[in-house]
């Protein structure tokens, strides 16, 4: 895990049951969804297990769990495209997570776009 020193935001507090409520798929994994604050867009959906988990919470920053480079990571310290957690969820079902942020920098995604929801179906399409 990166230095979690140098990723900080406001801490979000969770109790033993809330944490206990979130339901991880066989490989320990959970989706979390991350929607900006002011406008409401979703920028991005990323892999989290408990530690990422409790590591945001902790921080106030988000934090994943990279499938391919099988390691964690906190958004934007590489980027510089922090993001800041504002409030934090778990669905009725507890099997994926919401994260309102603040985003800063030039967006989400790693392609360079400000969300990674960008390419949409249909007549609009490409």
């Amino acid at each position: 895990m990166s230095d979690p020193t140098s990723c900080h935001g406001r801490p979000i507090s969770a109790s033993p049951e809330q944490l206990a409520a979130v339901k991880y798929n066989d490989d320990g994994l959970v989706p979390a969804i991350v929607q900006e604050a002011d406008t409401g867009r979703v920028l991005m959906m990323a892999w989290m297990n408990a530690d990422s988990l409790a590591q945001t919470l902790q921080t106030g920053r988000t934090w994943f769990w990279s499938r391919s480079r099988q390691e964690y990571w906190c958004k934007g310290e590489t980027s510089g495209d922090r993001q800041y957690v504002r409030e934090a969820y778990f669905d009725c079902d507890g099997d994926t997570l919401l994260f309102v942020v603040d985003q800063e920098g030039n967006g989400a995604c790693h392609t360079g776009e400000y969300t990674c929801f960008f390419s949409p179906f249909g007549d609009d399409g490409t």
